[in-house]
């Protein structure tokens, strides 16, 4: 005859269940989740749009320019869904004007399209703050919970320290991880627009610069 050894069943947690064991707090870290996700991909989004440009774009303006076509010039640049586009553009609008005001004028410009490349950016920042000093005190409060319930029953069994210890420690995970997806997407963010930045000032530089090329 064999004998069978009957082994303890454990229970298994699904992720949902799971997330419902760390409490109410868990509602606006989970909230804070979905909205560092939103912003990070529309921002992300938002960038690959605007920011990818023609490689041959400024060669195309600068050639046209030597040559005096400006309305060529200017096709060009309306032709050019981005932000070095609407850039360009703005000072090829204001050949004739002196060369100070033209780079103030593009300079302008080229602070609205990094201002509209940082919107809502700083959120991910404030998120990244607050999901896990949200976790902390879904911890602290849950702790504070264990201990009130064991001065009532006069019971300190490690299994129920350690069970509702570890239902509020979900909470802390939780919140770190939600702040660290949204640092990391507000500081990846920030790489592409100083990137953008550095890039659109050097192509603002060589169209000033075949500004004073007198025309052929």
């Amino acid at each position: 005859m064999i004998l069978q050894i009957a082994t303890p069943a454990h229970d298994e947690l699904n992720f949902i269940e799971l997330m419902l064991k760390g409490g109410i707090v868990m509602i606006p870290i989970l909230l804070l989740s979905v909205a560092a996700i939103y912003v990070a991909v529309e921002r992300y989004l938002y960038l690959r749009s605007t920011v990818n440009r023609d490689s041959n774009f400024l060669s195309k303006i600068t050639r046209a320019l030597s040559s005096g076509n400006i309305a060529e010039a200017k096709r060009y640049a309306e032709d050019e869904n981005s932000a070095t586009g609407k850039i360009i553009s703005a000072g090829l609008d204001s050949i004739g004007r002196p060369m100070r005001e033209i780079e103030a004028l593009m300079e302008s410009a080229t602070n609205i399209e990094v201002a509209q490349m940082e919107r809502n950016t700083g959120y991910l920042g404030i998120i990244a703050g607050i999901a896990p000093m949200l976790g902390f005190i879904g911890t602290i409060t849950g702790i504070i919970h264990i201990f009130y319930n064991i001065s009532l029953s006069d019971n300190i069994s490690i299994g129920i320290i350690s069970g509702g210890l570890y239902e509020k420690m979900i909470t802390s995970g939780t919140g770190l991880g939600v702040g660290i997806i949204a640092y990391v997407a507000y500081h990846l963010l920030q790489l592409r627009i100083s990137r953008f930045t550095l890039q659109i000032q050097k192509d603002v530089f060589d169209f000033l610069r075949s500004l004073q090329v007198p025309a052929k």
